[in-house]
């Protein structure tokens, strides 16, 4: 009979962070509620060596080339049985209690589809994980301001700097460092859709999760340790925040078509060049932390301009 759960691990040239990663995962191995396998996307660091050595106990993929996160994913997903589906990144680290906070979670609400934990950062702070989707409403709001005049509404929709963490709740989706799927959720919507390569897939899965009527909930008793972005920043280093926004468009293209897509582009550049506008006379008085905030807007605006002209190219990018 199969564990509880199936935890796919992803790893691409983290092999410090993976073995840490596993050594969290251990005791849930040995205890029997996990299968655990890592799916190696062709790394150059020794990884696959290092889980072939030290943990024998997971199954291992090695993978000759980058299959990305939510293919690699996939490949767990149709090789185990069990009914619910750990999605990890390698730079996580499951702390004692969390993963049976999500699983008792699940089992008190069948409606639930994805268990999202707190992710803890290394400075010991909340991550900012669970996000409203992407809508032409809520980018109107957010935009004009409207979306964080209530402080209940704020939190509601789980806006950055403005949501309590400590609250637990249905969200819209959450991001994928670690996931819980329930395995009748999962065949429902037939996993991570490949073609979101990096990034945006966890925002596609909760999509596709919601339009088949399953829930997504955040659950902030179940604690993981999130290292963030380490591979990504190996990928990508100061173009990661781009790549990510590139993902997001492209996959807005794909379930929402080229007109929404450019209407929320356009909401968008409107709203960051307008607060580019307003950031201006503090950034050249002040300088320092307000320059730095400056440079920031403006590379947002640019960054949302660009999926305004150009929508499709950013579509061919992903493909």
């Amino acid at each position: 009979m199969a564990p509880p759960v199936a935890i796919a691990v992803v790893s691409w040239n983290t092999r410090a962070l993976l073995r840490a990663c596993l050594q969290s995962i251990s005791p849930e191995v040995a205890a029997g509620r996990v299968e655990a396998w890592v799916v190696d996307n062709a790394s150059s660091d020794d990884s696959a060596a290092l889980v072939r050595v030290e943990f024998p106990w997971a199954h291992l993929i090695a993978s000759r080339s980058n299959l990305g996160f939510g293919a690699a994913v996939n490949l767990v997903a149709a090789r185990t049985r069990s009914p619910w589906i750990g999605v990890a990144n390698a730079d996580v680290e499951l702390t004692p209690g969390a993963l049976q906070a999500l699983v008792d979670a699940g089992a008190r609400d069948p409606a639930v589809g994805i268990l999202a934990p707190r992710l803890l950062l290394p400075d010991g702070s909340t991550q900012h994980s669970v996000y409203p989707f992407p809508t032409l409403a809520f980018a109107l709001a957010f935009n004009l301001g409207l979306a964080g005049l209530s402080p209940r509404l704020a939190d509601r929709l789980a806006l950055e700097g403005r949501w309590n963490p400590d609250r637990a709740r249905s969200v819209d989706w959450a991001i994928g460092a670690f996931l819980l799927v329930r395995r009748a959720a999962w065949d429902a919507v037939g996993g991570f859709d490949s073609r979101q390569w990096m990034y945006a897939e966890d925002l596609d899965l909760g999509w596709r999760a919601a339009a088949a009527g399953w829930r997504t909930r955040y659950e902030p008793a179940a604690i993981v340790r999130h290292h963030g972005a380490a591979a990504a920043s190996q990928r990508w280093g100061e173009d990661r925040d781009a790549q990510w926004q590139r993902s997001t468009y492209a996959w807005m293209l794909r379930r929402r078509g080229a007109s929404a897509t450019r209407t929320f582009a356009l909401l968008n550049s409107a709203g960051a060049g307008a607060r580019l506008l307003l950031l201006t006379p503090r950034a050249l008085m002040l300088g320092g932390d307000a320059w730095a905030r400056w440079l920031v807007m403006r590379r947002w605006t640019r960054l949302h301009l660009g999926n305004l002209l150009a929508p499709r190219a950013t579509l061919e990018h992903h493909r």
